[in-house]
C-alpha cells in the first residue's frame, strides 16, 4: 500500500514545482490582462484626443474657406494656439510612463473582404468603404515607404562618417546662423514698430486747422476795416467786400522794360495802361478792378 501524506505534512518536490508553475502562469495571465486593460484605456484616450484635434482642424479649414472675408488675425492666432495645445496634450499622453509602447503591438487583419463593410465605413467616416488586400498594406503599414527608408539609411550613413570635431563645428556654425537670423528678425520687428509709431505721430494742430478752414470758408476772424484812401463805404454786414477793395487798391501795374514811363490815369488807386501799348493788363483784370471799384453795396 502506498502511504498518503497526512494533513500538515510537507509536500513532495514534484508538487511544489507544479504549484509554483501554476502561480507563475496565473501571475502572467493577470499581467497580460492588466496590459490589455491599460492598452484599451490608452487607445480610448488617444482616440478622444485625435477626435478633438480633427474637429479643430475641420473648424479652422471651414473658417479659411467660407469666412475668409471677415476672418481676423487674432482669430487665426487663437485657432493655431488651440491646435498647438491639443498636439502637446497628445504628445504628453504618448510619452506618459503608464502608456504602453505601441510599437511593440502587432496588428493582424483577421478578415479581408472585397465587399462593402458598413462598420468600417462608420468608424472611418466614409473614407474606407472596404477592407481588402488592396488597402490593407497602406492602412496597416508600420514602416515608412521604401524610398523614404533608403533616404533615412543614407542620412544615417553620412552622419556616421563625420568625426566628432567636425560635427561639433557644424553644430556651432548652424547655431550661429540661427542666432544671426533671429537677430535680424527681431531688428526688423523693432524697426517696423518704430516706423508705425512715427507714422501715427500727430504732425499738426487740429485747432489751427479748424481756424484756417473757418477763415477760408466763412471769413471767420478776418479784418472788416476799409483800406486807407478808399472812398467807397462798405456795409458792416459784408466781411468780404473790404478784402476785395483792399486787394484792388493794392494792385499796381509794373512797367515793362523798354516801354516809355508815362503818367497814366488812376482808377481807385490802380494805374491803368493805355490801349494798344505792350505790357497792358488783361481785360479780365481790368473788369475785376472796375467791379471792385463799383461795388454794388457802395453808397
Amino acid at each position: 500500500m502506498s502511504a498518503r501524506p497526512r494533513p500538515g505534512s510537507a509536500a513532495l518536490p514534484g508538487q511544489r514545482g507544479g504549484a509554483a508553475a501554476a502561480i507563475a502562469a496565473i501571475a502572467a495571465i493577470a499581467a497580460m490582462q492588466r496590459e490589455e486593460k491599460q492598452l484599451e484605456l490608452t487607445l480610448e484616450t488617444l482616440i478622444s484626443q485625435v477626435a478633438d484635434l480633427k474637429n479643430s482642424l475641420v473648424s479652422f479649414i471651414y473658417k479659411l474657406e467660407n469666412e475668409y472675408d471677415r476672418l481676423t488675425w487674432p482669430s487665426v492666432l487663437d485657432s493655431f494656439a488651440l491646435l498647438s495645445g491639443q498636439l502637446n496634450t497628445l504628445n504628453k499622453v504618448l510619452k506618459h510612463e503608464k502608456t504602453p509602447l505601441l510599437r511593440n503591438q502587432v496588428i493582424i487583419p483577421l478578415v479581408l473582404s472585397p465587399d462593402r463593410d458598413e462598420e468600417i465605413m462608420r468608424q472611418t467616416e466614409g473614407r474606407v468603404p472596404v477592407f481588402s488586400h488592396e488597402v490593407v498594406p497602406d492602412h496597416l503599414r508600420t514602416k515608412p515607404d521604401p524610398e523614404v527608408e533608403e533616404q533615412e539609411k543614407q542620412l544615417i550613413t553620412d552622419a556616421a562618417r563625420i568625426s566628432p570635431d567636425a560635427a561639433q563645428k557644424q553644430i556651432q556654425s548652424l547655431n550661429k546662423m540661427c542666432s544671426n537670423l533671429l537677430e535680424k528678425i527681431s531688428k526688423e520687428e523693432r524697426e517696423s514698430e518704430s516706423g508705425g509709431l512715427r507714422q501715427n505721430k500727430q504732425t499738426f494742430n487740429p485747432a489751427d486747422t479748424n481756424a484756417l478752414v473757418a477763415a477760408v470758408a466763412f471769413g471767420k476772424g478776418l479784418s472788416n476795416r476799409r483800406p486807407p484812401g478808399s472812398g467807397a463805404s462798405v456795409q458792416s454786414g459784408q466781411p468780404g467786400a473790404g478784402a476785395i477793395i483792399a486787394g484792388a487798391a493794392g494792385m499796381q501795374q509794373v512797367p515793362m522794360t523798354g516801354a516809355p514811363a508815362q503818367q497814366q490815369p488812376m482808377l481807385a488807386g490802380v494805374q491803368m495802361a493805355p490801349a494798344g501799348q505792350p505790357g497792358k493788363m488783361p481785360s479780365g483784370i481790368k473788369t475785376n478792378i472796375k467791379s471792385a471799384s463799383m461795388h454794388p453795396y457802395q453808397r
